[in-house]
Parts: C-alpha cells; structure tokens; sequence
C-alpha cells in the first residue's frame, strides 16, 4: 500500500479539489459583465429621464393660452350711453317779499294747475308800508286839486290883467310839480301793492310739486341768494333727456334720429324719445358732445333726476363691425392690437381700429375676421413669432359629452 501523506499525494488532492484558474476567470468576466449590464442600465435610465425633463420643461416654457373668435355685431352698430333725465321745465319758488309762512297749500307729490296757490305768506311791515304809501298818496292827491284850482283862478286873473304873467306861470308850474308828485305817491302805493301780492306764491306752470322747504311760521327773506327755495314745481308731461356723446360717435348721432330709454325700476319696458338738439361742440375736459332728447310721458313713468341708458340705432347695415371682448386687446405705443394664433401655434400681433369701446366688449371696425383665433388676455410681453398652445374650451367638451348622453 502507498503512504496517502506523501507529498505527491497531497499535491494530487489539492489540485483535484480546489477551483481551477479557467474557473476564476469565468467568474470575473462574468462579474465584469454585469456591472456593466448595470452601468448600461443607470446611464440609459439617466439619459431617459434627462430628456423627459428636458420636454417638460420645453413644454412648460410654451404658454397655454384660451383664444376668442370676433363675432359680427348682432346690435346692428347700436349706440348704448347713459342719460340724465330732467323735467322739460322746472322752476325754483322763492319768496318776492319778506315775511311769515302762514300756511302752506301744496305738498311733494302734488299736482298743480298754472297759477295756483302753494303757500300764503303774513307780510305786516309790506301792509304797514303800503297804508303809509296810500295816505301820503292822498295828500298829494289834496295838494294837486288845490293847485289846479289856484292855477284856474290865476289864469282867470291873467285875462283881466288883474295879475302879472309872471304868476300866473308859477301857479301853473306849482300844479305841475304837485301832479308829478301825486303820480309819484301812485307808484309807490302800486309796488308796495306789488309786493303785498307777492305774499301768496302760485305755481308759474301746471306740474307736480317735487320739493317743499316751506314751514308755519318760517321766516323768509326776499334777496338772499343763499336761501333754500320754498317750492320746486317741474312740469312733468315731456321730459328732457341730457347724453353725453363721445367725439368718435358724434358724427352719427345728429337731431332727428330716434332712440329708446330704459331705466333699471322698469325691467323690459322701454321708452321711445327723439334727439332735438345737439351742442355742435366737444367738452374740453369729457371729449363728448352733449345732446338733448325730448320724451313724452302720459304716465309720469319718467322721473326728473332719473338715470338712464339711452340706446341710439346708429351704422346699422355696417357688415364690416365686429365685437371683441374688452380684455383681448392690447395697448401700446403703436395703438390697439390684437394677438393672432395661427392653426400652427404661431403669434401674429395685428393692429385694429376701434370703432366704439363699451367696457366689456369693443366694436372693431375692419381687419379680422370672424375665422380668426385670437388670444384673450394675452401677456404684455407676447411678440410676432412666438409659440403658444392653445387651451380647448371646457365648455364644448361639456357639450360633447352632453351630446354623446343624448345619443
């Protein structure tokens, strides 16, 4: 039998147990295989995810915008402003004299005919003044009848040459001085007469009664121009409408056109009035013509002092105006544009004309159509060239899918 420790046996064994060098290297190659399977696979997630960043943030940096299409004017060019209405006539009642309010006859809301009473006023120094006046009349009235009588004898005198010409002209001239005299206390007594009349204030038309500041017992004075008028009395049956007209719409609103009022207390009625006048001038500090319109009113519906919107049918017929809202316009150096996109994503800044600004909404004359897609509230940095995206309206998916339930 051998010896199993001899050194040839034990080199046998170990050779014949352990792992081989071909084996090793098997195993590095492999290991070096996959760390480069897995750093392939880190760069390629890497590289993935920087270009996914890269389009969300060239996504981001193109503008999302909601866009509007010019409508024709469906108002036919109508003219809409608002108006101040007055009475077409209306007079302040003040007192001509001084004294007490006795009584008064009339009150806000009261209909009153031309001439008749509204208040009586107590006038004891007018009455005082005009029973002097009247005296002193009467003495003037002696006088003259007197020295008519002393000329008459005089001038008989005068024919026998019992008296000189001399005095006999001054017996005439003493009655013609007392006659100016007596005409003078006749004027007198008919203004202190005036005055005393003044004492019961009468309406100087037929109106209503639409202010009353009179009180028993309130002492008024005649000239102070600080006081308060005792009555207002506005006659009520045509009423006067004031509108202001822009100078850009002046040219189309001349006298003898029709318009129509509303007022917010009568919700769907409307009232007809005709443009009678026109200042023919442009207010320095409103840019606008004022023009006077006359309405009637059977019913007292219109009130002096009201408010109302006036509307003018002005450029109806005119194809070529078209609404924008207020908010898609936008104001430069260079004057009113619009912002364009095309089917593409690209802006266009146009200029337009404004025919008529009313807040909410201007009338464009010209220069787009009603094809165009417009940009609302574009940002004040947006210029020719840029890319934006357009947001698609809620509503007409709303209405798609409404539609499709229909189905």
């Amino acid at each position: 039998m051998h010896d199993m420790t001899s050194p040839e046996n034990l080199n046998q064994h170990d050779v014949g147990t352990g792992p081989s060098n071909r084996t090793l290297k098997r195993i590095g190659i492999g290991a070096a295989a996959v760390a480069l399977v897995i750093v392939a696979v880190g760069t390629v997630t890497r590289i993935h995810a920087t270009n996914e960043l890269r389009g969300t943030a060239a996504d981001a940096a193109v503008a999302t915008v909601a866009t509007v299409s010019p409508k024709v004017d469906g108002a036919g060019g109508a003219l809409v402003l608002p108006g101040t209405i007055q009475a077409y006539n209306s007079a302040a009642i003040y007192a001509r004299t001084n004294g007490y309010v006795r009584r008064w006859l009339a009150d806000i809301g009261d209909r009153v005919g031309a001439g008749q009473s509204l208040a009586i006023l107590d006038v004891p120094d007018v009455d005082q003044q005009l029973a002097q006046a009247k005296a002193d009349y009467q003495v003037a009235l002696a006088n003259q009848r007197l020295a008519s009588t002393t000329s008459t004898r005089w001038g008989t005198m005068l024919a026998r040459d019992a008296v000189s010409r001399q005095e006999a002209d001054e017996k005439a001239g003493d009655l013609a001085a007392k006659i100016a005299t007596s005409n003078a206390a006749l004027a007198n007594v008919r203004k202190l007469e005036a005055q005393q009349n003044f004492s019961r204030l009468s309406a100087p038309f037929s109106g209503v009664v639409t202010s009353r500041s009179a009180q028993i017992g309130q002492l008024v004075v005649s000239g102070n121009a600080s006081a308060q008028p005792l009555f207002t009395v506005s006659d009520v049956s045509r009423m006067r409408i004031y509108v202001r007209v822009p100078q850009g719409s002046s040219s189309q609103v001349k006298p003898g056109i029709s318009a129509t009022l509303s007022l917010p207390e009568y919700p769907g009625r409307s009232f007809a009035a005709t443009l009678t006048r026109s200042a023919q001038a442009v207010d320095a500090q409103s840019g606008a013509v004022l023009v006077q319109l006359q309405a009637a009113n059977p019913d007292g519906a219109l009130k002096p002092g009201a408010y109302a919107q006036v509307r003018f049918d002005v450029g109806a017929g005119q194809g070529n105006s078209l609404t924008l809202p207020g908010s898609a316009i936008l104001y430069g150096n260079d004057g009113p544009t619009v912002a364009l996109v095309d089917p593409h994503g690209r802006v266009t800044i146009r200029p337009v004309a404004i025919a008529r600004d009313e807040g909410a909404t201007v009338i464009v004359s010209g220069g787009l159509k009603t094809s165009d897609q417009i940009i609302d509230t574009p940002p004040d940095a947006i210029r020719n060239g840029d890319h934006v995206k357009v947001q698609k309206p809620v509503a007409q998916k709303t209405a798609g899918a409404g539609g499709t339930n229909a189905k």
